[in-house]
């Protein structure tokens, strides 16, 4: 019995150790051609999904595979798309856009390339390197910009190149980032609503090259203490990332005189912990801060902070599609997306004199 008939009444080949099945051999045991057996591994979005599956399962059973290298040199590509991070992927961000991108990227057969790019020297020797090698199908940018001569030489690439919370979209061939600007403006709104006429921004300073999507909240806050045309104080408190962030920020709003009555954090990840460090000095939200954060990340739920929610597994997977979409030349409804965060109210935001 051959490789094909064991393959059809679906039983183990004996001699699959002595035999190497062939791409006609799964062609024949599906019934299609080969070259839909070829799509299947190396263009599977131009595939039914039913075909492909009985294309895998048939593979599977006769031990074939199509080797990465065969379907590089066959395509004209790597079937790798480089992800380029200002910061650690293991960051709750990051991570879930990771994820996002994966779920799309990895059944159409492209693997993730991870690069973190934090100092000088990084950006320096990625963009001086990758542009020779050409060993990407697509660059995707996540959370920072790049300046108009890298731009140049990644687009000189040939390659996509889709921008995932990015600052800015100009430039690029597709991307999708949530609304900092926007989602900001609502978040104090919400405190302004509330009767709070003196409240705090807190963010996060870096000491890198980059410019960071979360930047833009603060021309967020202050459109809309501008256009509320009320009598609203602000304060800024700036916390350096690598120098203890949360004791500056103490320092900081404790001398602050008067004291706000609301805060508006830039992150949840700085929120939570300032907040539960004025814990221990007898400070309570809402009783005396108003706070509000922003991302909705895990903890945020676990202990009722009120925060705009956006979705980076969405924005991965949307960042995917149009990766994919592009390296194919296929057309697009919304090459650039703007989705607004969503204010979630929680426990620790109330009214001025509730």
């Amino acid at each position: 019995m051959s490789m094909t008939e064991h393959a059809q009444l679906g039983q183990p080949d004996p001699n699959r150790e002595t035999q190497q099945a062939s791409i006609h051999d799964v062609a024949q045991a599906v019934g299609v051609s080969v070259s839909t057996v070829s799509r299947s591994f190396t263009r599977p979005n131009l595939v039914s999904p039913r075909t492909r599956e009985k294309v895998l399962r048939a593979a599977a059973e006769l031990h074939f595979s199509i080797s990465r290298s065969a379907m590089a040199l066959k395509s004209g590509r790597s079937f790798r798309i480089a992800l380029l991070l200002p910061s650690p992927i293991t960051e709750w961000f990051n991570v879930n856009v990771y994820a996002g991108l994966n779920e799309v990227l990895q059944p159409a057969g492209y693997d993730i390339s991870v690069f973190q790019i934090s100092t000088n020297d990084a950006r320096h020797r990625f963009f001086s390197e990758m542009p020779v090698r050409r060993n990407a199908d697509a660059v995707v940018l996540c959370s920072f910009n790049t300046r108009e001569d890298e731009l140049s030489l990644l687009l000189g690439m040939g390659v996509p190149v889709v921008g995932i919370n990015t600052s800015s979209l100009v430039g690029l061939d597709a991307g999708t980032s949530t609304d900092d600007v926007k989602s900001a403006e609502i978040a104090t709104k919400h405190l302004i609503s509330l009767g709070h006429r003196n409240i705090a921004y807190i963010y996060t300073s870096h000491d890198t090259p980059f410019t960071y999507s979360a930047d833009d909240r603060h021309e967020g806050f202050e459109n809309a203490i501008r256009d509320s045309h009320a009598d609203v104080s602000t304060a800024t408190i700036s916390c350096p990332y690598d120098h203890n962030p949360v004791d500056a920020c103490l320092t900081q709003l404790i001398n602050l005189d008067p004291q706000p009555t609301a805060l508006f954090f830039q992150t949840d990840d700085l929120a939570i912990p300032v907040m539960m460090r004025l814990g221990r000095y007898g400070k309570r939200a809402p009783r005396d801060y108003s706070i509000i954060g922003f991302d909705d990340i895990p903890s945020a739920r676990d202990i009722g902070l009120t925060t705009m929610h956006q979705n980076p597994h969405a924005l991965g997977v949307s960042g995917a599609q149009k990766v994919l979409n592009l390296i194919e030349s296929q057309s697009m409804d919304n090459a650039f997306e703007n989705p607004t965060a969503r204010l979630v109210l929680r426990q620790t935001t109330s009214p001025i004199d509730g």
